[in-house]
Formats: C-alpha cells, structure tokens, sequence
C-alpha cells in the first residue's frame, strides 16, 4: 500500500518506518526542514532499540522517503495517518490544534476516496471533528478511523511489528477492509484486530494508559505501607502477581511513573470526564500519590544527612523516565534534581542515552559524567532513579573506591536488601527494610 505519516516524532517515525519494512510504500511529512533533512540523509532523531536498523535499510530500498510537502506526500497515498502532537493544556485537556489544523489542510487537498486515521492520542469525539474539518472544504468519498497506537518506548519496534492487538476504530466496512488488509501481516500469529467504533477506540487508548498508572500507583502506596509496617514490598509484589486476574506486569514500586504517555494521557481522561460532568476520583488520587511518589526518596536523604544537603556532592544515576529511551518527560529524576539542587547539594549525573537532552533543559546547573563510574568520584551518595540494565550488576568494589561513603538510596529496588547490608553499604529502597552496614 502507499502510505502517508503526517508527523514524525516517536510515534510517527516509528510507525512510518515498521509500515515500510512490511513492503508498504512510505512517505513521511514534517513541517520541521531541518528534521526531514537529516532522515533523509539517515540521520535518526530519536533513540529506540532496533529502529534504527530497519529505517536505515527501507530508506536504502526507497520505501521510506521523508517531505516537508504536505500536497505532494499525501497526493498517491490510500491511507493518511495523523502523527501529530496533542500536548496538554494548563487544565489538562489534549490540545488538538495541531490535528485539526492538518486536517482542515487535507480537506483543501484530497481528490480521491482516503483513509484518514488518528494515530495521535486524542480525547473521544476527535474523529467527528477531524471528519467536520475535512468536510468543511471536500464533498467527496473519504474515512476517518481512530487506530490508537499501543507502543512501549525502548521496545517499540517488536510492539508494532508482534503487536498483543490492533484496535481500530472505523464506522465504514470500506475503512475496515483497508486497515484490516494494512494489519494482517502484523497479526498473522493471531492476535486480533478488534473493530469498534470510533469513540470507543478513542476511549480505549485513554482507558489502558490509566489502567496501568493506577496499577503503578497503588503499587507504590502499597510500598509505602511496607515501610511503615515491616513488610517487604518484593514479597507483596510476588504473591499478588501471582494471581492471574491481577497479572505480574507494573507491579514494581518505584519513584512514579513519567514519560509521554501516563500523566499526559490520566490528565486529559481527568478533563474529558469532568467535561461530561463526571468526577473521576480514582485517577484524580493515582495523579496526587505519583506526584508525591516521585520525591520519595528525598525524606530519606534528608534524613540521612542531618537535613543539611549544603555542599554535598550526589551521584546520579539515570536521567530518562525509563531505560532504553532518551526521553526524560516528566522523568523522576529531574524533579528530585531540582529540589537537591535547591538544597544546595552539587549533582554528578550519569545516563546512558538522556544527558543530551537533559542539558539542554538543566545546561550546566549540574554535572554530566563519562560513565557510571565517573558520577561517583568523591561522591557522597549514589542515588539510583532509573533501571537501565547495566546498573543492575555493578561493580560494587569500584562503588566502593569512588564512594566517600558507602550510601546508596535506590529509587527502582535494584539490589537486594541483604546483600548490600553484608558488602557493608547503607542502603535505602522503596518499601524495604533499611540495609545498615553491620
């Protein structure tokens, strides 16, 4: 098929480039000339595990090309897909000028039967006034679908190519034959393709991002219990995960969720609701615990330290929201950065992939080392906020060497307890005991 992806940010690129490695015919539109030119020249902009393998060798093949020319990337294309950014507003609410503008746009320039699809995360009613937008300037034959995208950044790729399910929402059985012949090699180990309507599409994607925050934040208010109770979080963790109506996945405590998707998304699903005059509590107090959650461990700091952080020097490991990505939207680790700085603590920071993008926010207000190691030279603690794997086993006599003192506040329960009370550090997590040095 040929293909349009207006958009190419996370999602658009991603999507762009895994319909091109299928044998689709791509063409990528940004208005951004300096980002089209650097994909063009294969140049990736953003950091995915397995993207960049798969972009380079379609835009070799000539299926995936990239234009700023909105009349000529869209001209031969069956299906349209809108990858546009819906950044929140002050009160919440998904901000869908950048898709209605496109789509008043499309309207002046289509000529034949399309397929218009949201991939954008959008707030339910946006495929009826994408479809109004359209209307206002083209009175002929086209559809607008909502086929919300499912993706995990760092696993992105396998995401889309082996997906769990494709949901699309499309009220024509024309549209439905086209995304159902657009997906069937997606799907061929029998996952399903679930056809609704468009507003519960839209609905869903909004519904599965909140369900999974609220997992995440009664995981960590369970956490907090276990500290106040001497329980071990671990061990709650195993034995409701165990139990297949609740499920293993986004049980593991930690210093709140961030990234581009669960507080955008449980705002908006906040806002969309008090819009149709409906208090949704539960996601109102799963926003409050993950805002409290995420400066958790700077009581215990705090406390270890006298309540005086003046002069300190702090290790820092991990930047971005979650390992395996550089997008650090509304990471942890910035918001704990800021009140340590604030305390006059000097920071030592370290991530694998984040710095980047992290000193174009913070500049040169901390310090950005070569290697986990390097954060640690005559640090005075390490503090832990992300799990990228390579920290998972460290090399604790190096720890030990760098180290002023062998302190260690773990945000993500990456070490064991009793370990690290035998190798003689202190050693603070989420909703475990306290490892003192015996």
């Amino acid at each position: 098929m040929k293909i349009a992806v207006i958009g190419t940010g996370y999602v658009g690129l991603v999507t762009g480039t895994c319909f091109a490695e299928t044998g689709n015919k791509v063409v990528c539109i940004d208005i951004d000339e300096q980002k089209v030119a650097k994909l063009s020249r294969g140049e990736i902009t953003i950091y995915e595990p397995g993207l960049e393998k798969i972009f380079l060798r379609n835009l070799k093949e000539n299926r995936l090309r990239f234009t700023t020319e909105l009349a000529a990337g869209i001209e031969d294309a069956a299906i349209v897909f809108l990858a546009l950014p819906t950044p929140p507003g002050e009160d919440g609410s998904a901000d869908l000028s950048y898709v209605l503008g496109v789509a008043d746009a499309l309207g002046k320039l289509i000529k034949d039967y399309k397929v218009i699809v949201d991939k954008s995360t959008v707030p339910v009613g946006t495929a009826d006034k994408v479809r109004a937008a359209i209307a206002k300037h083209y009175a002929g034959e086209f559809d607008v679908v909502s086929n919300p995208e499912f993706l995990r950044e760092g696993v992105a790729v396998d995401d889309f190519m082996k997906p769990d399910r494709v949901v699309v929402g499309a009220g024509s059985e024309r549209a439905r034959k086209v995304m159902g012949e657009l997906f069937a090699p997606f799907v061929r180990q029998g996952n399903p393709i679930i056809f609704m309507d468009e507003r519960s599409a839209e609905l869903t994607k909004y519904a599965a991002n909140a369900f999974l925050a609220t997992k995440i934040s009664f995981m960590n208010e369970i956490a907090q219990l276990c500290e106040r109770m001497g329980a071990d979080v671990d061990m709650v963790r195993r034995g409701i995960g165990s139990d297949d109506r609740i499920g293993k996945r986004f049980l593991f405590p930690g210093i709140g969720y961030g990234g581009s998707c669960f507080p955008k998304d449980v705002k908006a699903l906040v806002r969309s609701a008090a819009e149709a005059n409906y208090d949704f509590k539960i996601l109102r107090a799963v926003e409050q615990v993950n805002a409290v959650q995420k400066l958790h461990l700077l009581p215990k700091i705090n406390a270890y330290f006298n309540n005086n952080l003046k002069g300190l020097k702090l290790a820092l490991w991990g930047l971005s929201f979650k390992p395996n990505t550089d997008d650090i939207r509304e990471a942890p680790a910035l918001e704990l950065i800021e009140q340590l700085l604030l305390q006059g603590a000097t920071i030592q920071a370290f991530d694998p992939e984040a710095m980047q993008n992290v000193k174009q926010q913070l500049g040169d207000r901390i310090v950005y080392a070569s290697s986990q190691y390097e954060a640690l030279q005559d640090a005075d603690a390490l503090i832990i906020a992300t799990e990228w794997s390579e920290f998972r086993t460290p090399d604790f006599e190096m720890i030990t060497a760098r180290l002023k003192n062998k302190v260690i506040f773990d945000g993500r329960n990456l070490f064991e307890v009793k370990q690290l009370r035998e190798m003689g550090f202190h050693y603070e997590s989420i909703g475990r005991g306290v490892a003192v040095a015996e």
